[in-house]
């Protein structure tokens, strides 16, 4: 089923207008320059020539496309509003973490709160399946991080992100 998930998101995105492919794209990663960067490289020959490119992408984004990206992302625990495709992708990415008691959300809110005020942007992690208390750990984690290190789990984290994203493209029949 992942398989062809991924063929039918490689299918898609060969086949959509430059336009298109970028709107699609932003969907996956909020960063204008990564979308138009990976429908230029269209066609792609497969999953892992398009995966490569992603992340490849974002390892060589300006921190500022980065920043650009994570504007896109609720904090973690806060319920993405509205009924966009990438609102309900976050909203299920975070499913996992919404079920935790009080207590650990109530922690996660201050680490997220703490991380904000730390590093000057929401904290990003690829939440999909994970705890609220694996979440928190990460976060708590994190925060000792300097900038350079940190810089470096927000671009892998983005990463994953895009790459789960650049998956539901394909079970959605996006473009279809």
């Amino acid at each position: 089923m992942l398989d062809d998930a991924r063929r039918e998101a490689v299918t898609a995105l060969n086949a959509w207008s430059e336009d298109q492919a970028e709107q699609e794209l932003t969907a996956c990663c909020a960063s204008r320059r990564w979308a138009a960067a990976l429908a230029a490289g269209r066609p792609y020959g497969g999953w892992a020539e398009l995966a490569a490119a992603a992340t490849a992408g974002i390892k060589a984004l300006r921190w500022s496309d980065v920043l650009e990206a994570l504007d896109a992302h609720p904090r973690i625990g806060d319920r993405a509003a509205g009924k966009s495709r990438e609102a309900e992708w976050s909203r299920a990415e975070q499913s996992a973490a919404a079920s935790a008691d009080a207590a650990v959300l109530g922690a996660l809110a201050r680490a997220n709160v703490e991380y904000e005020r730390r590093f000057g942007h929401v904290f990003l992690i690829c939440a999909s399946g994970r705890p609220a208390e694996q979440i928190l750990a990460d976060a708590r984690r994190r925060l000792g991080n300097d900038a350079a290190a940190e810089q470096q789990e927000v671009r892998t984290e983005l990463a994953g992100i895009a790459l789960l994203r650049l998956e539901r493209l394909g079970q959605a029949g996006v473009g279809a």
